[in-house]
Formats: structure tokens, sequence, C-alpha cells
């Protein structure tokens, strides 16, 4: 009998402990909205379509150039935009752009280009992809190459964290594509 009560104990015992094995850290689900989209039509010699559930902000003068943002305020995200008039002086704004997207290079694991263009609306381009923990993981500009260039960069208000941030990323991407291709200039 003591050894029926001591092997059931040993068995208890063995069968009772819990070994902690560490579960990996999870996200939660980002609900995202629908995609609708309405023309933006401003002071600006150029519009463009943005979701309805982004506004355009900040606005603001600096000598002839201006600058503003279209924020996603569920997402703690903005696209910060650039319009500058060419005059003369497109190569730089087109190194400067391509600076501003390399200066992620240091916390980025690849950055893919791609071309944009549109010769209906006269607009041409590059999409900077940035994939990693870079602060911003999409740039581009668009420019019709004699008067007019606009440059964009989206940014989160939070650490980068491509992990968690990647679905919400996809999904702006989708709107800065949108965005690029009902980009005409209004001369």
């Amino acid at each position: 009998m003591r050894y029926i009560v001591t092997l059931i104990i040993i068995v208890c015992f063995a069968s009772c402990q819990n070994k902690s094995i560490p579960k990996p850290k999870g996200y939660f689900r980002i609900a995202l909205p629908q995609k609708h989209y309405k023309e933006i039509q401003n002071k600006f010699p150029f519009s463009f379509d943005i979701p309805n559930y982004a506004i355009l902000a900040n606005k603001q003068a600096k000598d002839e150039d201006e600058f503003f943002k279209i924020e996603f305020k569920k997402n703690d995200a903005n696209i910060y935009l650039s319009y500058f008039e060419v005059n003369k002086n497109l190569p730089k704004l087109i190194e400067e752009a391509h600076k501003w997207a390399f200066k992620h290079s240091i916390r980025a694991d690849a950055i893919e280009q791609k071309e944009y263009i549109n010769p209906e609306h006269k607009t041409y381009g590059l999409i900077y992809t940035i994939e990693g923990n870079a602060a911003s993981p999409v740039q581009f500009y668009l420019t019709d190459s004699t008067k007019h260039f606009l440059r964009g960069a989206l940014y989160f208000d939070n650490v980068p964290n491509q992990d968690s941030l990647q679905p919400v990323i996809n999904f702006i991407t989708k709107d800065i594509i949108n965005l690029i291709e009902t980009t005409h200039w209004n001369d």
C-alpha cells in the first residue's frame, strides 16, 4: 500500500509541475477603415485625392515654398508635403529628395525605388519604399519637370517598429500611391 501511495505522490508531483515557456509579444489587431477618396483643391497649383479618414492640415508658407501635412490621426501618422516652384533648380530638388530618403539607410534593411510616369497629367517622379525600422517607411517626389515639384514623406508619431506598423504602412502606402496617381497640376 505504501508503494502505491508513494507512486501516486511521485506521479502527481511530476505531472503537476508546469514549465514556463515565454510567449512571443503580440500586437493588437488594427481596425482599418474603408477607402473612399475626396479631391483636395486649394490655393496650390496642384490638386490630388486624399482618403476620407485623413485631413489636410498645418498649411504654412516659408518664402516661396509651401509646407503642409496630411494627418491620419487614428494611426498616429502624417504625410509631410513640401511644394517648391521649379526655377532652374530641378536637379538640386531631385538630389535633395534623394538625400532625404537615403538618410534612413542607417536603419533601413533595404530601400526600393520605383519610377512613376503619367504623361497625361504631366507628372513624373519616384517613390522610395524603405524597409526596416526607419523613421520614414515611404517617401516620394513628383514634378512636371518645368514648374512644379512636390515632395512627401510618411512618418509615425511613435518609435518605428516595422513588425507592429506594417499593416498600417501597407494601408497608407496605398493612399500615397493614390495621391501620386491623382496629382495633377492646375495650370
